[in-house]
């Protein structure tokens, strides 16, 4: 390893060390105030949530193709096949 690169490796894993410990305290500790929404907290209305979504009808339209120089979308047909 030269001897560039302890000083690469350890300024990385100090940034890293010094973004969580501020995220720990901002985030988890709340020192501005402030609460965690009950959305986030309560698992029995994310587990509902997610229910519903996953319940929640799915339609598409028929599948397209853009064109990247005009920036025009195309719609895709297949084509018939000869037997």
């Amino acid at each position: 390893m030269g001897g560039a690169a302890k000083y690469i490796i350890s300024a990385v894993l100090g940034s890293f060390a010094i973004s969580f410990a501020f995220d720990h305290i901002l985030a988890d500790k709340k020192i501005f105030g402030g609460t965690t929404p009950k959305t986030v907290a309560n698992k029995e209305w994310w587990e509902e949530t997610d229910r519903k979504f996953q319940a929640w009808p799915r339609t598409a339209g028929p599948p397209v193709v853009m064109n990247p120089i005009s920036r025009q979308n195309f719609i895709v047909k297949s084509r018939p096949t000869e037997s």
